[in-house]
This record gives structure tokens, C-alpha cells and sequence, in this order.
């Protein structure tokens, strides 16, 4: 059966609008409105295949054990990697990067990310603010949330923003809506039968406080076929009208405009499909999967050697028209046994995102997709007795690729222990400012309304990084 629940919402035409629609005991489809599809005309990319895929490392990836090597620092600094050259001449990466260094001519590599709030998740990498900003109205909305309201169509076949992420930015939430409202929340769907990403006791707790919704489950009830679907909707269309004409408020209109992207979504099949990776040709997934043995540990909240098979999970929703996707590799938070631990999972994510752009390269889309590459701070330059980096937030590395940017070069620097960024500093903000730019939205010029009506820019302090665009 279908029905339409959840808490009213005020947006800033004055609409009051569900903020979900279920279909089936099986199925569930958050859904979106747009009101402002006047910013998408104006930017001139109504019909663009245009994108954004944020990749987070979730725990902080240490900067001196990957892009940012320092072999002359003293022994408790340099740790046990040694640099291998790359592509680019005079720069070296960690050598259990061996793809990226032959491919390094396709990344713009950042040694100088600032201004970490240090915390624990992944919302400033998908919003670019602190969690404490607009806390009492919900907080900012993530970057996709923010696309779903400047972009999201009723006919789009498929949502604007999937959030593929696991693990503690699950659990905390980071691809959240914000002050927008749950309307604008991300199809968020449950992963764990596809990717085992085990989670700590108190990150089970609370995912459990969180509720079922918190996961979303994609398919179509099997027992609810196109023809009940359409009957149930022709009855509910009846009792609108009934409705509607003591309706003052509008909330009918964005009933049925609720409905019909649910049909559409549901019946035409082709997101479903693009979450199905049986779907897909074998050759290709072969291509995702590691050719190499895995001998180092996997520790206990690690992905898997196959978690390169959620990025082409995100080519096949890029196909089906997602606009943007965020997704998670884990783990970098190594307060102890980090060489190992580092064995393990920088190989994983290695050739998850070399696979990645190639498939995308291959067949056309990597000028119109703008990937960065991430997390949520840096380590310690110091190793502890533990043999791990704790957190870091003064300097963290970021890559970037795709979307026309002017890759093959490397943007900024931090002094002899990978401790201070030394030149070119560039925020957290100014990341997101430039994937908006590559959008064609400008952040600092374009407003969403909060719900006491206030006008609030998407972004408060970043600029374009021009070495990029």
C-alpha cells in the first residue's frame, strides 16, 4: 500500500509539504521539491549531466603516509613507508599508491587543507560548516541536500543526492538536510548486505537510536505491481479533489507532485537497476575487484578488498541521473597500529579511485563529474606508543579529479613535519565552493531561506581555489 506520512515543513514559498512518501512494506522513497529551479535556468545546466562525488576517508587520513611523504623527518615522524615517485616530476607519494602515482597526471593534489573543526564525522567534508552552526534550526544542510533544493525536478528519474556512505558518517548523520528539513534528506540506502562495514558498540547504539528510517530500502514491493500502483494513485487523486478545495495552504498540489515522481521513480525501474550490480557487465566488475593478494590484517571497522565496487555503484546512479553521491572508505582513524592498518586500506582505495576515473574516462562522463577525495582532518606528525597518528586538525590532504578541473599539479605545502600547512592554505570551504562553481553555482551569491525566513548563503567564507578551475 502507499502512504503519505511525516512532519509538515515550511519552505520558503509558504508551502507546507510532507517530508516522505512509502511505498509497499518493503520499499520506502524519500522524496523532493524544488522551488528554485530558477537558479538551475539561470546557470544555464537545466539539462547537464554535470555531478559531484565526495568521497570521504573516515577517520582522517595521515597526510606524511600519503600525498605529503617527508623521508628526511626524524624516524617518529617519517614512519616505515617510503616515497615513490610519480608522474608529475619532484613529487612522490606513499608507496601503497602505486596506480595513483602512474596516473598522477589526472589529480590536483592538495598538501594544505585548514581550518578542521576536529570533529568526528563527515559533515564539514559534505557541508563545509561546523555541526554547531545553526544548531537550533537544524543545523546547515549538506552539499547534496543543498542540490536536491536548487536542482531536484518531480520528473527527475532519479533523486539528486544519494548518500552511499557507511560506517560513523552513517551513524552521525553527515549527509544530513539541515535546516532545509527532512523533505530534502538523501536516499540513503542500506548497503550491509553488499558491504560489510562492521560497526563499534557505541556506533551500534546509536544507529539503533536513530530508527529504521535512518537506512532506506529502494526496491518496489514485489506483491505491488504497476497496475495497483496506478489504481491506488487514480483513488487517492479522488480524494484529493475532494480535499482540495478547502485546501488554502497548497499542501494537495505538493501531494500529487510527490506521487508522481514516486511512480515514476518506482515503476520505470532504471534506479533500481542502477542499484543492482548483477546489472552490470561482469568484465566491468572484475575490472572494480583487487588483482592483488590481501596479507596485511583488516582491522575490525576496515572495508572490505571489494569496497571498490561502491564507486561503480556510483557510476551506475550517475547513469540513471544522481547528481551527487557521497561515499565512504574506512579505516583511517589508526590511534594505534597504523602501518598496518594503512597496509591494508590504502591499497583498497588505491585502485578503488584509478578504477573509477578510467571507467568514467572510458565512457565519457569524467569532464562532467568533479570528484574529491577527503577526510575529516589530518594525523598526528608524531607516531604514538601505540604505533598510531591521533587527530590533527591544523593541516589534512585532499585530492581532487574530473569535472574540467586543471589537475596534474600539487597545491601547497606544510613545513618538514607535514604539521603546518607552510603555503597556500586553502578551507574546507573553499573545496566545496569550487565543486559548486563546477555546477555553475555560486555559493556566495546564491541563498536559501531559513525557516525564520532569513536569506543564508550556502557558503559564509569560501572562495574558488583558482589553481583548479
Amino acid at each position: 500500500m502507499i502512504r503519505l506520512r511525516g512532519n509538515q515543513v515550511r519552505h520558503c514559498d509558504g508551502v507546507l509539504r510532507r517530508d516522505f512518501l512509502t511505498a509497499g512494506a518493503a520499499g520506502m522513497v524519500g522524496l523532493s521539491l524544488a522551488d528554485l529551479l530558477r537558479l538551475e535556468a539561470q546557470a544555464g545546466i537545466g539539462s547537464s549531466n554535470k555531478a559531484i562525488v565526495n568521497i570521504h576517508l573516515d577517520g582522517g587520513p595521515p597526510q606524511m603516509d600519503t600525498i605529503d611523504m617527508k623521508p628526511d623527518a626524524p624516524i617518529e615522524t617519517r614512519g616505515i613507508f617510503q616515497p615513490i615517485s610519480t608522474k608529475l616530476p619532484g613529487f612522490q607519494i606513499c608507496e601503497l599508491m602505486p596506480q595513483m602515482a602512474q596516473h598522477a597526471d589526472q589529480f590536483a593534489f592538495v598538501r594544505s587543507m585548514v581550518g578542521a573543526e576536529g570533529r568526528h564525522d563527515a559533515f564539514q567534508c559534505m557541508s563545509g560548516f561546523s555541526v554547531k552552526d545553526m544548531e537550533g534550526f537544524g543545523g546547515r544542510p549538506a552539499m547534496g541536500c543543498v542540490l536536491t533544493k536548487l536542482l531536484g525536478k518531480v520528473t527527475d528519474p532519479a533523486p539528486t543526492y544519494v548518500d552511499l556512505m557507511q560506517g560513523r558518517p552513517l551513524v552521525r548523520n553527515s549527509g544530513r538536510p539541515g535546516f532545509l528539513g527532512p523533505s530534502y534528506k538523501p536516499f540513503r540506502p542500506d548497503m550491509s548486505s553488499m558491504f560489510s562495514r562492521p560497526l563499534e558498540p557505541g556506533m551500534q547504539g546509536e544507529l539503533a537510536r536513530l530508527g529504521s528510517n535512518h537506512t532506506t530500502s529502494l526496491s518496489l514491493n514485489a506483491e505491488l505491481n504497476a497496475d495497483r500502483l496506478a489504481n491506488r494513485n487514480t483513488l487517492l487523486a479522488g480524494l484529493d479533489r475532494i480535499r482540495r478545495d478547502v485546501d488554502s495552504s497548497g499542501m494537495m498540489d505538493a501531494m500529487d507532485r510527490f506521487s508522481q515522481q514516486a511512480t515514476g521513480i518506482l515503476l520505470s525501474g532504471k534506479f533500481a537497476e542502477a542499484l543492482d550490480l548483477s546489472k552490470e557487465d561482469p568484465s566491468v566488475v572484475e575490472q572494480y575487484k583487487p588483482k592483488w593478494s590481501v596479507t596485511s590484517q583488516r582491522f575490525t571497522t576496515a572495508d572490505e578488498p571489494k569496497a571498490a565496487l561502491k564507486l561503480l555503484l556510483t557510476r551506475r546512479l550517475l547513469e540513471a541521473g544522481v547528481r551527487c553521491v557521497s561515499v565512504t572508505f574506512s579505516d583511517f582513524d589508526t590511534h594505534s597500529d597504523n602501518f598496518t592498518r594503512m597496509k591494508y586500506t590504502l591499497p583498497i582505495v588505491d585502485h578503488a579511485i584509478v578504477t573509477f576515473m578510467k571507467d568514467l574516462q572510458s565512457r565519457g562522463m569524467l569532464n562532467d563529474v568533479s570528484i574529491i577525495l577527503w577526510g575529516e582532518f589530518g594525523r598526528t606528525p608524531k607516531i604514538n606508543a601505540k604505533a598510531g597518528r591521533d587527530h590533527w586538525p591544523r593541516v589534512a590532504p585532499a585530492i581532487f579529479a574530473g569535472g574540467k578541473m586543471k589537475v596534474g599539479q600539487v597545491i601547497g605545502s606544510t613545513d618538514k613535519l607535514a604539521g603546518e600547512a607552510t603555503s597556500r592554505p586553502i578551507h574546507y570551504q573553499d573545496a566545496l565552493y569550487t565543486l559548486y562553481h563546477n555546477l555553475g553555482i555560486l555559493a556566495d551569491r546564491t541563498t536559501l531561506l531559513d525557516p525564520t525566513g532569513r536569506p543564508k548563503y550556502l557558503l559564509d567564507q569560501g572562495k574558488v581555489i583558482p589553481e583548479l578551475v
